[in-house]
């Protein structure tokens, strides 16, 4: 069955501290812990034994699992080499720290520019993480999400990425990674039916993000789950089988606990437990 938590980007200008007291207030037990994911994240590259005791130590006093973690990167740009050393260096401190499931992202760039020795590129930085993210026994999960792009009115335009593609995801699973589905993301970029592309690649598929878009004149907006054009009944539905972290990732900072808590009681309703 689903294992609802919560996500980290939503959470990103919180304290950690706040974040597992919020994760525990809601009771729930899993709470994504961002490494070196954005400026203000407790942990960075540099991160000693000192920070993750005090990281441990968060977690065990509001009893919430340590088991799921990301960062940020992309594989699709100039830097690839410096994006691996990276994300290596995040393997190493989930591995330190217990985590079981790391999440990733293959990268922005548009997928009508990533192919030939570019996504080739791609293919091998994955595969290198991969290897040693098994080595470590951390488990890395590839988000679906497409590119971004925020006009002055604050409006989302998403457009595919390469981890938005069904056809590419047959070659990137072929690197040892696995995927954190993200419906929403799928169906900003334009899936009519993100549930058929869970079905496809159910197998894969080992770790879940929950959230919304709404639509809005020019693109989208982030929303709470439940409030926005998903077709939830139908998602939740699809979702029985799924066995794994399902986190509830509420994007929009300014009110955050109370988007989150919206969603969980959505989901509820909805028969999640």
């Amino acid at each position: 069955m689903m294992q609802l938590g919560n996500a980290a980007w939503g959470l990103r200008e919180t304290p950690l501290e706040r974040q597992a007291e919020l994760t525990a207030s809601m009771g729930l037990e899993l709470l994504e812990l961002s490494i070196a994911g954005y400026e203000r994240d407790y942990l960075q590259l540099d991160a000693g034994p000192e920070q993750l005791e005090n990281v441990r130590n968060i977690f065990k006093r509001h009893q919430i699992r340590l088991e799921c973690a990301c960062t940020g990167n992309d594989f699709t740009g100039d830097t690839v080499d410096e994006e691996v050393t990276k994300v290596r260096r995040v393997i190493d401190i989930a591995a330190e720290l217990g985590v079981k499931r790391l999440r990733i992202f293959a990268g922005f760039s548009s997928d009508s520019v990533v192919h030939g020795d570019r996504f080739t590129t791609l293919l091998d930085a994955l595969r290198c993480v991969a290897e040693h993210a098994e080595k470590c026994g951390v488990l890395l999960a590839v988000e679906t999400h497409g590119g971004v792009t925020v006009k002055e009115n604050g409006v989302h335009v998403h457009y595919a990425s390469v981890s938005t593609r069904a056809d590419c995801w047959q070659e990137m699973l072929k690197t040892g990674v696995s995927i954190n589905f993200d419906p929403a993301n799928l169906a900003a970029v334009g899936a009519a039916d993100p549930t058929a592309f869970y079905r496809r690649f159910r197998e894969a598929i080992r770790y879940v993000h929950l959230k919304d878009f709404r639509s809005v004149p020019g693109g989208v907006l982030p929303a709470a789950c439940g409030e926005g054009r998903l077709n939830w009944p139908e998602l939740l539905k699809t979702l029985t089988d799924y066995d794994g972290p399902a986190l509830i990732e509420y994007e929009i900072t300014g009110d955050v606990e109370d988007g989150m808590r919206r969603s969980l009681a959505f989901l509820r309703a909805g028969g999640v437990r």
